[in-house]
C-alpha cells in the first residue's frame, strides 16, 4: 500500500509510528494509501520556509514570481492525464469533474503568473496615489503593500485537492510569501502528486512550497504575527482555528471560507422555454450535481415565483433524470460517489432532516448502487430535489447545508424585496445567482441584500452565450463571503495579494517615497 509523504525542510518524509489514517476508493471502498505526519518537526519546517523560501521569494520581482507560477502550472499540466485518473480513483469524481479540478488548478496558477508579468519588475504594490502632507509637496505621503516576513499556512477541503491548493498558493507566492499546504487527508493523494510534479520539475526555490500530509499537530503553536493561516472547510473547524490561543495572542492573520447555503433566484419576468429559463434549468441542475454536489458554490436553495413552481419542478426533474450515478470509470456515469463514508452518512442524515419540512420530488433520499460498481459497495447518492412545504422555506432549509447533490425548491411571491429577505436568511453565502432580464428587479434585489453574498452571478439573455455558471470561481473575481461563509476573501485578481502583504504608510520627501513605491 502506498505511504503518502510530506515535503518539508527541502525533503520528502513519511510519518512514523502506527498512527496512520487510511484513504479509500469511494467507488469500491478499497484502501488506497495510508498517511501520517507523526515525527515531523513543525517548528523547524516553519523556520525553514520563512528563512529559506521567504528570503528567496522577496529577492524576486513580481514578474519573476509570476514565472515561477507559470512553471508550476506547466509542471502539473504535463501530468494531466495521470492526475485525472488519480482524481477519479481517490475522489470518485467523473473525468469531466476531475478536469474541473485539475484544469482549474493549472489555469489559476497561469492566470496569476500572467498577472505577475503585468505587475512587472517592482517589489511593492502601490495603494492609491500620493498626497501632499505639508505646506508644499516637499513633505509627501503614500501607501503601499509589502510582502509579509512569514509563511502562509493553507488548510484545504477534500473537494478540490488540486484547485484548492493552487488558488491559495498562487496568490501567496506572487505576494512574496512561502507556502505550506495541508490538504484534507481523504483526498491528499491528488495533492501529493501535484506537489511532487513541481518538486520534480525543480521550478521553485527550496522552501517556497511545502506539503503536510496528515495532521497539523502543534503547527499553530509556532506561528507569529507575520504568518497567515487560510482555511477552507467546516464552520466548526474554522472556529477552532480562529480561537487558537497562540494565533489570538500573536495576532496571526486568519482567512476563512466555510459553509455556504448558496441561493438561485428565478425572477417573475422569466417565461418558460425562454433563453434565460433554459439557462436557469440547465445551470442550477449542473450546480446540484457537479462534483456530486460537493462544492462550496453549489446551489442549495432554489427560489421560484409561486405561479412557476410546478413548471420549474417538472423541468428540473426532467433534467436531473438524465444524470447517471455510478463509478467514474463507467461510460454512462455523470455523477460519481461521495468522497468518503462520513460524507455519505452526513448527506443521508441531512436529507432525513430536510424531509421534516420538505417533500421529495426527485431521488429516493437513500444510498443507491452505482452503475458499474459492485452492489452494496461505494458511497453513492443520487441527485435529490425537495420542495419546501411553506412559502420561502422553513428556518431549517436556510440553516442546514447538505454537502451532496441535494437542493430544495422554495416558492415565493416573486417580489424583489421578498427575494432579498430570503437570501439574507442564509446568514451569508459565497455566491447568489439571479436569473432575470429585468434590470430594475435585479437592482432592487441587490440594493437590499448586496452585503449578504460575496459574489452575485447575474444571468440574463445578454450574457447567456458566455455564461460560465455560478459555480465557477474565476481567478479575476472574488471568492469568499460574509457571515457563515467565513468572512474571508480569496482570488479577485490583485486583491488576493492583500492577505499576504502588509499595508504601510510612507511619510517623507517625495523623491524618497516614490523611489520605494514606484509609479
Amino acid at each position: 500500500m502506498k505511504i503518502l509523504r510530506s515535503h518539508l525542510l527541502g525533503k520528502w518524509s513519511a510519518g512514523v509510528g502506527d498512527s496512520f489514517a487510511l484513504l479509500h476508493d469511494p467507488t469500491t471502498e478499497d484502501p488506497l494509501a495510508k498517511v501520517s505526519s507523526a515525527g515531523i518537526d513543525f517548528r523547524a519546517a516553519i523556520e525553514h520556509a520563512r528563512s529559506k523560501g521567504g528570503s528567496a521569494l522577496r529577492e524576486l520581482s513580481f514578474a519573476q514570481r509570476g514565472e515561477l507560477l507559470i512553471a508550476m502550472s506547466k509542471a502539473i499540466h504535463e501530468h494531466r492525464k495521470e492526475l485525472l485518473e488519480l482524481s477519479m480513483k481517490n475522489c470518485g469524481t467523473t473525468r469531466k469533474d476531475s478536469k474541473f479540478d485539475i484544469d482549474g488548478a493549472t489555469g489559476t496558477l497561469y492566470h496569476y503568473g500572467a498577472l505577475g508579468k503585468e505587475l512587472g519588475d517592482g517589489y511593492v504594490l502601490p495603494d492609491g496615489p500620493g498626497e501632499q502632507l505639508g505646506r508644499s509637496s516637499i513633505f509627501w505621503g503614500r501607501h503601499g503593500r509589502v510582502s509579509r516576513d512569514g509563511v502562509a499556512i493553507h488548510i484545504n477541503a477534500f473537494n478540490f485537492p488540486a484547485w484548492g491548493f493552487a488558488e491559495k498558493a498562487a496568490a501567496a507566492i506572487l505576494a512574496g510569501m512561502p507556502v505550506i499546504t495541508k490538504p484534507a487527508t481523504s483526498t491528499c493523494l491528488v495533492t501529493e502528486r501535484c506537489i511532487e510534479t513541481v518538486v520534480e520539475a525543480d521550478c521553485v526555490p527550496e522552501g517556497v512550497l511545502g506539503l503536510i500530509c496528515g495532521s497539523v499537530a502543534d503547527l499553530f503553536d509556532h506561528l507569529h504575527g507575520q504568518d497567515v493561516v487560510a482555511f477552507t472547510g467546516s464552520a466548526r473547524t474554522a472556529l477552532r482555528i480562529r480561537s487558537h490561543e497562540n494565533l489570538l495572542a500573536r495576532s496571526t492573520s486568519v482567512n476563512i471560507e466555510a459553509d455556504s447555503l448558496n441561493a438561485a433566484f428565478l425572477a417573475p419576468d422569466v417565461q418558460p422555454e425562454s433563453e434565460v429559463w433554459n439557462l436557469f434549468i440547465k445551470e442550477v441542475c449542473r450546480e446540484i450535481t457537479q462534483k456530486s454536489g460537493q462544492k462550496c458554490t453549489a446551489v442549495r436553495r432554489i427560489f421560484v415565483p409561486q405561479e412557476q413552481l410546478a413548471t420549474v419542478e417538472e423541468a428540473m426533474c426532467e433534467e436531473l433524470s438524465g444524470r447517471v450515478t455510478g463509478s467514474p470509470f463507467a461510460d454512462k456515469t455523470n455523477v460519481g460517489p461521495l468522497a468518503t463514508a462520513d460524507q455519505l452518512s452526513s448527506v443521508l442524515e441531512g436529507v432525513t432532516k430536510l424531509r421534516e419540512v420538505a417533500d421529495l420530488v426527485h431521488g429516493s433520499g437513500e444510498r443507491v448502487d452505482g452503475v458499474g460498481a459492485e452492489p452494496g459497495k461505494g458511497y453513492f447518492f443520487a441527485p435529490t430535489l425537495l420542495r419546501a412545504r411553506e412559502a420561502g422555506g422553513s428556518d431549517l432549509i436556510h440553516d442546514l447545508e447538505v454537502f451532496g447533490p441535494v437542493s430544495t425548491i422554495c416558492p415565493f411571491d416573486g417580489e424583489a424585496p421578498t427575494a432579498a429577505c430570503l437570501n439574507s436568511k442564509g446568514d451569508g453565502s459565497l455566491v447568489t445567482s439571479v436569473y432575470s432580464d429585468s434590470d430594475q428587479w435585479t437592482s432592487d434585489f441587490l440594493r437590499r441584500c448586496g452585503s449578504w453574498s460575496g459574489r452575485f452571478y447575474l444571468a440574463s439573455e445578454k450574457m447567456a452565450s458566455q455564461a460560465p455558471g455560478s459555480g465557477v470561481a474565476l481567478p479575476s473575481s472574488l471568492h469568499g463571503g460574509p457571515g457563515r461563509a467565513g468572512g474571508g476573501e480569496e482570488l479577485g485578481g490583485i486583491r488576493a495579494l492583500e492577505l499576504y502583504s502588509q499595508r504601510i504608510a510612507l511619510q517623507g520627501s517625495r523623491r524618497a517615497v516614490e523611489r520605494f513605491i514606484g509609479d
